[in-house]
């Protein structure tokens, strides 16, 4: 297959849909012309390797990986510095003259580096302020924000502590208005890239998605997770509960020596994807994914106005 250079193409859609496997293929089938620029959360730390579905040593040499073992654990990797290391790798890429293949699992970091979000600066000493203050009267706090950005107000639980610190911490840090960085994730920008989307039968999802969780507790990922418990320098906040939610399972399992691998210990992911993916179907094809098999297609586009 020859592909064009200089093509910027996505991979999107849930969890155990396959898009890892289907990326390396046609980067490899591509002879070099595309290199993978992985799109998640977690696969920038170091050492968080099988619960993170990372490819191989082998794998990475066959094919180019960026963003990935960027960091420690102990270390905090925000959406903003994510975007920017993406930003380093694609001008990296395009100076080789190949093209990128984007693929991952983390919505956010998708739509930072996709979608080109204007990320707000973070304000650490402003927001520990905000976190006692919200540990004694979150209230209080929330109707603070109606005060200073009641449209940002109105986009969010009175009840959600992070989303309202968060936003308190930019208006009060950045001196302007959360609101004023624009819709963020409530719209969708101009499409830069190509996006094609992989639809699984949600049954075929459950049965992949614990089939590698019992693949990775076979290959250690309890030894995995107690080598980072037990890293001197601790972890720091690497995600959010639900994208640390392997760890969080297999932590327990450490501790408790059980292990729960029903479906419901590893389910699949939110409706919520599915739903990011039908909002973004204007902006690319879809590929079904049935009985443990993926058939590809080029989205029929010019991938020459990419």
């Amino acid at each position: 297959m020859t592909l064009p250079v200089r093509s910027a193409v996505a991979l999107v859609g849930p969890t155990a849909s396959g898009k890892s496997a289907l990326a390396h293929d046609v980067a490899l089938e591509s002879a070099g012309e595309f290199e993978i620029l992985s799109v998640d959360a977690m696969g920038v730390y170091r050492g968080m390797d099988l619960g993170t579905a990372k490819p191989t040593r082998e794998e990475r040499e066959e094919v180019s990986y960026h963003l990935l073992d960027l960091v420690t654990p102990s270390e905090e990797f925000t959406v903003a510095q994510f975007q920017r290391a993406a930003r380093t790798s694609e001008r990296r890429i395009a100076s080789g003259g190949h093209g990128a293949l984007y693929v991952g699992g983390t919505g956010l970091y998708g739509r930072a580096v996709l979608d080109d979000l204007d990320i707000p600066a973070r304000y650490p000493e402003i927001r520990r302020t905000l976190e006692v203050r919200a540990a004694n009267d979150l209230r209080a706090l929330y109707e603070e924000l109606v005060e200073l950005d009641p449209l940002a107000a109105s986009r969010l639980e009175a009840t959600n502590e992070r989303r309202v610190v968060r936003a308190l911490e930019v208006t009060l840090g950045a001196k302007r208005p959360f609101s004023s960085y624009g819709e963020g994730l409530l719209s969708y920008g101009p499409v830069r890239v190509v996006q094609v989307g992989l639809d699984c039968e949600l049954a075929v999802l459950d049965e992949r998605v614990e089939r590698r969780f019992r693949s990775w507790m076979e290959q250690g990922l309890l030894s995995e997770v107690a080598g980072l418990l037990r890293a001197p320098e601790g972890l720091g906040r690497p995600a959010p509960p639900p994208l640390a939610r392997p760890w969080a399972i297999a932590s327990y399992s450490v501790t408790s020596k059980t292990v729960n691998l029903s479906s419901s210990a590893c389910s699949r992911p939110s409706p919520r994807v599915g739903d990011w993916l039908v909002a973004r179907v204007a902006g690319f094809d879809a590929i079904r994914a049935s009985s443990g098999s993926v058939t590809w297609r080029w989205p029929s586009v010019d991938f020459s106005r990419c």
